[in-house]
């Protein structure tokens, strides 16, 4: 098969799927009167979650890459926010598409921009605002 034959294949495919998708919403949103279940189905089915969380660095610089012992790490980072204990760590997450975090630069999260997140917020407004 030819290179062009596979391209043309992948884009038919592609559009047809595309159509599929915006009919089946469609039709959702035509019988959300008469069906509520089936609204919140397909908002539900919309909604798009984080599955995982890349690796973690400790204080001591081990790299963490459990469920569990990644739990520990956040949040004693993040309770150290809330204490009044002073501590110059950081906490470097590695994030990454399907294990691509090897040879990125994982972005460095210190406490103060914690701190300065947590001073600037506005509790009285709505969220996403």
């Amino acid at each position: 098969m030819a290179w062009e034959e596979y391209r043309e294949i992948i884009r038919v495919a592609r559009e047809q799927v595309r159509k599929a998708k915006a009919l089946t919403g469609l039709k959702r949103a035509r019988d959300v009167k008469g069906n509520k279940k089936e609204f919140y189905r397909y908002v539900n089915d919309r909604r798009k979650m984080r599955e995982n969380v890349g690796p973690l660095q400790k204080e001591t610089g081990d790299l963490v890459t459990q469920p569990v012992e990644k739990a520990e790490v956040l949040n004693d980072f993040f309770a150290s926010a809330f204490n009044s204990k002073c501590s110059s760590h950081t906490t470097q997450v590695a994030e990454g598409k399907g294990g691509g975090w090897e040879n990125k630069e994982p972005p460095t999260i210190g406490e103060d921009q914690v701190q300065d997140c947590l001073r600037n917020l506005k509790v009285h407004k709505s969220t996403g605002v």
